[in-house]
């Protein structure tokens, strides 16, 4: 029997992460300017927003949320705006605050990212446009990012 506590007490003291589910919590596409649009010289300028956020499920569980929109503007026009919130349930257990933060700030978000990519370019594909082709995001540099701001931030308050 003790030695079956020592193992439970070892194994809820190690750091557990396990990806539960993966999915789409909102989608939305608008191509304002159709049929027009398809009528002039496809040179577009392209924006990409990109935002993260998590909620504590309990239990160890958290949601992590991947929002990336991309607005393309042929002109003065805007082409279209694709939405997607790529989200994911993950079990993350026996970290300390600062790897709790990295792991839900930039390790799932680049979990993420692979599937809100392929979502948002089978929407523009669907609409008629070209493929989108999103190149890959550096998860771990924004979080650096961030967590300099952040810090000068209370340096200077």
């Amino acid at each position: 029997m003790t030695e079956q506590a020592n193992d439970q007490a070892l194994q809820a003291e190690q750091p557990q992460f396990a990806l539960q589910r993966i999915y789409v919590r909102d989608l939305s596409f608008e191509a304002p300017k159709t049929p027009e649009v398809f009528r002039q010289e496809w040179q577009p300028n392209i924006s990409i927003d990109l935002n993260t956020r998590h909620k504590d499920l309990e239990g160890g569980f958290y949601e992590v949320v991947l929002n990336l929109s991309v607005t393309a503007r042929n002109g003065e026009d805007v082409a279209f705006i694709a939405e997607v919130q790529q989200a994911g349930i993950f079990l993350i257990k026996g970290l300390d605050a600062a790897s709790m933060s990295h792991t839900l700030g930039a390790f799932c978000p680049s979990l993420l990212f692979p599937y809100a990519r392929e979502t948002l370019d089978s929407l523009v594909v669907r609409g008629s446009f070209p493929a989108l082709m999103l190149a890959p995001v550096n998860f771990d540099a924004l979080y650096a990012q961030e967590l300099a701001r952040l810090q000068g931030g209370e340096a200077q308050a």
